[in-house]
């Protein structure tokens, strides 16, 4: 990869012409103007970490800029300039400080907006008239209520609202046609968590291995915990301790415990203490070698779909053996209390051949409110599970025999109409009726 800091000077040098994308290292002073040398061409500009206070007045003259990332800046309010790019898509400013977002800040196109970690304690009611808003990133703000404007965002699908001060939920919200994915923990409105008794794991009993994955909120190694009745192989979560898109690290780990035990959830098995460095930490089964992921994390292009291999295919019994096993992992926890709040195809690791899988992940799980706005938020789940059945149906090969049924399954459960979808437990029992209950 090139060096940042190179890549300034190729910059400057004019070596960079015909580039599409800019990544510019950390502690900017000043917007280069050698930027605009690359007017026709540049459609992805990272400027994270600069010192910048404000954008200049003629950043519209990068008229195919779509995505900028500004992160770790120094924004008290979030530049005006950028509703004024006529191709502006994607704005990425976490963590930078930022107090204030002018309605003219908003370009017409916006499609992602990840505010994350600032102090923002208003939205203008202009975010809700951006038709294309598919992706609204909020966690850890000081928000307390959201634009009613948004009640009308058509094609809204993925809201994080995490670590706000939201005393009750928007009555529109749940009704939203197309939310699927919803991150809420932190808040006022919140219930607490069912308990679920876990031992404490001194960090003294355990012999840390090799690292297995990273993830914004932690990373994941192999480890031995010496147990009285011997050792035992299992997973260790060190958690980073730092605001993630989803929320609070200290809350994955609290829904992790309070869900519980089930055969297609990652579960807990303790609770790490005494980490030298004070890091929180959550033992979990270690999977066996081989098992990964069924599909990559959305990518800018897709914004709120994931990205799969583009050669897997998957046998039909493997394909409803995966789709059952995420709707009854998810069904626990409904049933416990809780939603998982980004049920994905990414968050689905599995055998990779017959279908045994897992659900993972409870960045963005929170306790369900009481009633109907909690009967609400376990259908907005289903629909995200839906849309999961979907993407597991097109890659079955050869087509199953139940697929009309299962195509059947997918629209009822994404239908615009929240109240009208299914529970999650009356999905898996369609799902049994196709094939043996024991698939999961």
């Amino acid at each position: 990869m090139t060096d940042p800091a190179d890549t300034l000077q190729a910059l400057r040098r004019g070596d960079l012409a015909g580039a599409r994308a800019l990544r510019l290292p950390p502690g900017l002073t000043g917007f280069p103007p050698e930027i605009f040398g690359l007017a026709d061409t540049l459609e992805l500009l990272d400027i994270g970490g600069s010192a910048l206070t404000d954008l200049p007045h003629d950043l519209p003259r990068l008229r195919h800029l779509r995505v900028l990332f500004c992160s770790g800046g120094r924004f008290a309010r979030l530049p005006p300039v950028l509703g004024a790019c006529p191709a502006l898509e994607q704005i990425g400013c976490r963590g930078s400080g930022v107090r204030e977002v002018p309605a003219e800040a908003l370009p017409s196109r916006l499609r992602w907006l990840t505010l994350t970690d600032n102090a923002i304690a208003t939205l203008p009611d202009a975010l809700g008239e951006r038709p294309m808003l598919q992706k609204l990133m909020l966690s850890g703000n000081r928000l307390g209520a959201l634009p009613a404007s948004l009640a009308g965002a058509p094609n809204l699908e993925l809201l994080r609202i995490a670590a706000n001060h939201f005393a009750e939920i928007p009555d529109w919200l749940p009704a939203l046609p197309r939310l699927a994915w919803l991150a809420g923990a932190g808040n006022p409105f919140e219930p607490p968590l069912p308990s679920a008794p876990i031992p404490d794991v001194p960090w003294g009993d355990l012999e840390p291995g090799a690292l297995l994955g990273e993830g914004a909120s932690g990373r994941i190694h192999a480890a031995r915990w010496r147990r009285a009745d011997g050792p035992c192989e299992v997973a260790l979560k060190l958690f980073k301790g730092a605001m993630t898109s989803d929320g609070l690290p200290e809350r994955e780990m609290a829904a992790c415990l309070a869900a519980g035990g089930h055969p297609n959830l990652t579960g807990g098995l303790g609770r790490l203490v005494g980490h030298p460095d004070g890091a929180d930490g959550l033992l979990m089964p270690l999977l066996p070698a081989g098992w990964r992921a069924l599909a990559g994390p959305p990518s800018l292009a897709s914004c709120s779909r994931d990205v799969y291999d583009p050669d897997l295919r998957l046998a039909p019994a493997a394909g409803l053996r995966l789709a059952r096993a995420a709707a009854a992992g998810a069904a626990h926890l409904h049933a416990r209390g809780l939603m998982h709040g980004d049920l994905y195809a990414h968050n689905l690791l599995w055998d990779g051949t017959s279908g045994a899988a897992v659900l993972s992940d409870f960045g963005a799980a929170c306790a369900l409110p009481e009633g109907k706005v909690g009967d609400a938020f376990r259908r907005i789940e289903v629909r995200a599970w839906g849309l999961l059945l979907g993407e597991i149906l097109d890659r079955c090969d050869p087509v199953p025999a139940e697929m009309a049924t299962l195509r059947a399954l997918e629209r009822t459960c994404v239908q615009p109409d929240v109240g009208a979808r299914p529970l999650m437990v009356e999905v898996v029992a369609v799902l049994d009726r196709i094939g043996p209950p024991d698939l999961g």
